[in-house]
Formats: structure tokens, sequence, C-alpha cells
């Protein structure tokens, strides 16, 4: 492990708490491509509304695994988030490429945020448990940002439209 600049946590801790980060970035790199993919794809009624939001939301969504990466490296670790890894590691289906309809973009998305916002979750309870509150409170910030982001994309949907997110898939078990 490389030097650690962290103080009071010991080797376990670091190990196990670089494995959560490293799989929760692969997740927002992911998620920040999905983004991407529906910013550059959506078209219909709300267009323009949708497209400039996500270039928000992208830009909270690279930050935060900006400061999950470094965090890695002030734990010694090495932060990992080569496109293989992502497509590898994360926990989100591939975006599917055969939608257009911002309706149709707004609820995948929606669900994806909310999957993540999950294991998130997940997370900063492994840290909690783990007794890195420092990296617990990085994940509570990040899982309040990707559930208001979630919200705004979300509260574009038609009114009659419920969305029934998908099944939280948990993070690999690496920090057990």
């Amino acid at each position: 492990m490389r030097e650690r600049y962290a103080s009071g946590i010991d080797d376990a801790t670091a190990k196990k708490m670089i494995d959560l980060l490293n799989a929760n970035l692969a997740n927002l790199i992911d998620l920040s491509m999905d983004s991407k993919q529906c910013h550059w794809n959506l078209q219909g009624t709300g267009f323009i509304g949708v497209h400039q939001l996500l270039d928000d939301t992208y830009g909270r969504l690279t930050e935060a695994y900006d400061t999950v990466a470094e965090r890695i490296v002030i734990l010694g670790g090495k932060a990992n988030g080569i496109s293989k890894r992502v497509v590898e590691d994360s926990i989100l289906e591939t975006y599917p490429t055969d939608i257009t309809e911002v309706d149709q973009h707004v609820r995948e998305l929606t669900n994806r945020y909310k999957t993540i916002a999950a294991s998130l979750r997940e997370g900063i309870d492994a840290a909690g448990d783990a007794g890195d509150e420092d990296t617990a409170d990085l994940l509570t910030e990040i899982s309040r940002t990707v559930d208001k982001d979630a919200w705004f994309i979300g509260a574009n949907a038609p009114k009659n439209n419920i969305f029934v997110p998908k099944p939280v898939i948990p993070i690999k078990q690496v920090y057990q």
C-alpha cells in the first residue's frame, strides 16, 4: 500500500475502505456516462430543460467521483477508474440505446440514480461499522446529492408515471 495520509485508521480498515470506495467509484463513473448518453440522445417534450439539467447533474457526479478517488489515495490506495474496470464492476446494467423520448430517459435515469443512492447508503453503513467516519461522511454527502438529482430528473416525468425502481444490486462484498 502507498503512504496513508489519514491517521488513526489501521491497515485492515484502510484496505476495506479502499475497496469500498473503488466499488463506488466505478458506480459513479458509470452513472455519469449514463447521464451523458441520455443527455446526447433524448428528444421530445421538455427536451431543453432536461438536456440542460443533465449538464448540471453530470458536473456534480464528476465532482463526486473525483472526491471518492482522492479519498482512496488519502487512505494509501490507488483509485481505479479505468473504463474496463467500470464496465466490469459497476452494479448498473448497460444503458439502453434504443430509447429516445424524454420520458423514457427520465424513467431510466431516475431509477439508476436511486440504485446508486441505495448502494451509497450501504457503503455509509459499512464505513461507519468499520470506524471510518470520514469515509461515511463523504458517502453521506454524495448520497444527498444523488438523491437530490434523482428528484430533479424524476420531477420531469409525466404525472401519471410511477417509478418502479429496479432491485438494488449490492456492491460487491469487498468491504466485509
